[in-house]
């Protein structure tokens, strides 16, 4: 069993004074650089939002940041712009050791939001990472990173259902927390037959 290390999102703008703020985001960067050397592979997933993205409150008239909005592929939440490519907010924490051997980008297609690292919102466009997973012969993941409710849970039920072995270390994992979305989050990803630890 080769098992690699799936680091969610660890970027500025998730990070305290970001544009998207997690509360401790930083706070996991240390303890996700001190377990890289465990796994066999380390791979990196990238926010990587064009300047006009649709999950943008700011694209949609009389929206607000975290007000909900139907999508062509269902409920989509409006968040502040974040992660826009090129930006220093779209840049990997400073501190976060990115010689990964593999660096996932989502949420780069305007039309349409990515939470998870293997599909994007609408649970069919493939990111890639399916593949490379694949061919490299890995069938166990650990999932690490922000946020644990969002990007982490998605790519955690998503990873699952393909059938890999995912672990999500939630000491390296922080949550938005979102009108009660971690409970949800937590409950969904074990019931899906994510171990979380």
């Amino acid at each position: 069993m080769t098992h690699a290390l799936l680091v969610i999102d660890v970027q500025n703008d998730f990070c305290p004074g970001g544009a998207l703020a997690v509360p401790g985001g930083d706070e996991i960067v240390a303890p996700i650089n001190a377990m890289m050397g465990d796994f066999d592979a380390v791979i990196l997933t990238q926010d990587w939002h064009p300047a006009d993205h649709s999950s943008f409150a700011s694209r949609h008239d009389n929206k607000n940041p975290f007000d909900t909005k139907d999508m062509h592929y269902g409920p989509q939440v409006l968040w502040p712009d974040h992660c826009v490519q090129g930006t220093e907010g779209a840049n990997f924490h400073p501190d976060l050791n990115t010689h990964a051997d593999l660096v996932i980008r989502k949420g780069f297609r305007k039309g349409i939001d990515s939470y998870s690292a293997f599909f994007e919102n609408d649970q069919t466009t493939p990111t890639g990472l399916e593949g490379y997973l694949r061919t490299r012969g890995i069938d166990k993941l650990t999932l690490v990173g922000l946020a644990t409710d969002f990007c982490v849970h998605f790519s955690a039920i998503d990873a699952a259902r393909l059938g890999f072995d995912v672990t999500v270390r939630m000491d390296a994992c922080r949550a938005i927390d979102l009108d009660g979305s971690l409970a949800a989050a937590e409950t969904a990803m074990r019931d899906a037959g994510v171990t979380l630890s």
